[in-house]
């Protein structure tokens, strides 16, 4: 799964710093809701220690765990394109500390720099891939019989 080390890592530090000029510690209770589907999506998180399960919302049925995240990754991606909306539900498991970083100030810090914005755009590329592709199989798992093979 996509962390920080493909976000943070690879980032000259140069480029680190500037974005982390931007970032506040968040610290989350164990049930907490960091955010719900189809909220608006104004910020984004690293997560430092704790898992946050992303969920997804089913009629007739409670949210499904679509995927769970831990130390050293990214949560939230519907930050970058318009509406700005949350594609997924996101619940705290336990104690989650965090950098917040505020979504309108990322988009205009790249804008201003845009080798950061490219580069940071790549890796939010591959954690959208990552993260869609997690999604399917969860409900791939959920939803096909057991036994037959999807197509």
């Amino acid at each position: 799964m996509t962390g920080w080390p493909l976000l943070l890592d690879t980032l000259p530090q140069v480029q680190r710093d500037r974005l982390f000029t931007l970032a506040d510690e968040r610290d989350f209770r164990a049930g907490s809701t960091l955010f719900d589907e189809g909220g608006v999506a104004d910020r984004f998180w690293l997560i430092r220690s704790g898992e946050v399960a992303l969920d997804v919302y089913v009629p007739g049925r409670r949210a499904q765990v679509v995927e769970t995240l831990g130390p050293r990754q990214q949560l939230g991606w519907s930050w970058i394109f318009p509406p700005y909306r949350w594609h997924l539900g996101a619940r705290a498991l336990g104690t989650v500390r965090t950098w917040e970083f505020p979504a309108a100030e990322v988009r205009e810090l790249c804008m201003a720099d845009t080798e950061l914005g490219y580069e940071l755009m790549l890796r939010c590329a591959a954690l959208i891939a990552d993260r869609l592709q997690a999604t399917r199989l969860r409900l791939l798992d959920l939803y096909t019989p057991h036994g037959s093979v999807p197509p």
